[in-house]
């Protein structure tokens, strides 16, 4: 009888932690303005609330090292790699990423393990009245804990992704070992500016005096210049990283030509956290850590396989120009019968230039993600028949789930489906596989 009350006791106490884990990450949701919901109206930039917040923290960014990644597109995946080679290497560590695919917490990680739902608890709990006194968004208080994260588990290296823009984006308060801008193309215009050059500005403001900045390939020089003369007016030593010698002999798991530049950026990152920081990383760890970066990291949403065969399945999280010109070329590359694209969008994007990208001759499955931001079933209609006359492979449907389930039931065993568009396209269609 004893043991059947420990079992009940632990049953009870396990629903309990549950639903208190459940009823934080409502609060964290439904309280907090996050901008990948709502849109340009819960963006707040500037760094007195974060500046703020993280003082009465007692600072926690001060106690560890960390690394710097901003950009437009790759981002997601300089980190991940980046925190693959330095795991093998037997660091400590985290990594802060966004935005999250299926779980909140894939946006906060130790070692390619997610942050504890204990850790979160107790940190709404105890900061939950400061956070709503500061009136602080989704993302600065979710920058705030992955600091306070970090600091706990002694990280030797976080590695910080920008969430917007670079310099008032909320992680422009640690000071870090080395800063990384991936690339520049047009995104999130409604709040960085309207033409590329504004947009490097804002991206430049990541750029710390005395410290080393990495720069990726494929930038204009037009743009470039706009780096080098911030980095000059803070005496930061910048790197170009146009070309690694011998860098395709590291191998990766992934199939998409466009994380090359990816591990151009990497390679040249890891070189001069060496050369100039004494960060050891040895051959091995990096070869690797680049052919572990799944399996070390969880990473996914990139050109990421989900079914290979009868038929292939791939979603990408690709959002912006580049971003769906990208996996355009590498749709050229891919051997099927027939395409199927399951596409949904949100409002601020440019989907008349993004539907460009893509082969006329596919089926389209068009859908609209389940938020407010949506870019939705009506106005795509609108758009799509001005657009594609006369198509008769083009459907609409109120949800990623229907599209899916359309598509799959359509295609052939050789064909290709190609999940895309928003993240949240992916994100929904991850949920309902």
């Amino acid at each position: 009888m004893n043991f059947l009350k420990k079992i009940y006791f632990c049953y009870i106490i396990k629903l309990l932690y549950l639903v208190n884990y459940s009823e934080t990450i409502q609060w964290i949701f439904n309280r907090l303005p996050i901008y990948q919901k709502k849109g340009l109206k819960s963006y707040k930039p500037g760094l007195k609330r974060i500046q703020s917040f993280c003082s009465y923290l007692g600072n926690p960014q001060n106690f560890f090292k960390s690394i710097h990644v901003g950009g437009t597109n790759g981002k997601g995946s300089t980190v991940h790699m980046l925190s693959s080679i330095l795991q093998e290497e037997r660091y400590n560590i985290g990594l802060f990423t966004s935005p999250h695919l299926i779980d909140f917490r894939e946006r906060i990680s130790c070692n390619g393990i997610l942050i504890e739902k204990d850790f979160i608890i107790n940190f709404i709990a105890e900061n939950k009245k400061i956070i709503e006194k500061e009136k602080m968004s989704f993302f600065e208080m979710n920058t705030a804990l992955a600091f306070q994260y970090f600091k706990e588990k002694k990280v030797h290296l976080a590695i910080i992704e920008v969430g917007l823009g670079g310099r008032l984006d909320s992680t422009n308060i640690i000071n870090p070992e080395i800063s990384i801008i991936t690339n520049i193309s047009e995104d999130h215009t409604e709040s960085l500016g309207n033409d590329r050059l504004k947009i490097a500005l804002e991206k430049a403001g990541i750029i710390k005096r005395n410290i080393s900045v990495i720069i990726g390939s494929e930038i204009s020089k037009e743009i470039q210049f706009v780096f080098f003369k911030e980095a000059l007016k803070k005496n930061a030593p910048i790197y170009f990283s146009n070309y690694v010698k011998g860098y395709s002999k590291y191998q990766m798991p992934f199939e998409a030509d466009y994380q090359n530049l990816n591990r151009i950026i990497v390679l040249k990152t890891i070189d001069i956290l060496q050369k100039r920081k004494n960060i050891i990383v040895s051959n091995e760890s990096i070869k690797s850590g680049l052919k572990k970066v799944i399996e070390n990291t969880n990473f996914k949403g990139r050109w990421h396989i989900l079914q290979r065969d009868n038929p292939k399945i791939i979603c990408d999280i690709a959002h912006n120009e580049e971003g769906v010109f990208m996996i355009n070329k590498q749709l050229k590359k891919e051997s099927y019968k027939n395409l199927h694209l399951v596409l949904g969008f949100v409002k601020e994007k440019k989907v008349e230039k993004l539907l460009r990208y893509f082969p006329l001759e596919a089926f389209y499955y068009f859908c609209q993600p389940n938020i407010e931001r949506k870019f939705s079933i009506e106005n795509l209609k609108i758009l799509v028949k001005k657009m594609f006359k006369n198509n008769r492979k083009i459907c609409f449907f109120p949800s990623v789930k229907k599209a899916l389930l359309s598509a799959k039931s359509q295609a052939k065993k050789k064909d290709l489906i190609l999940i895309s568009g928003s993240t949240f396209t992916v994100s929904e269609a991850l949920l309902n596989l």
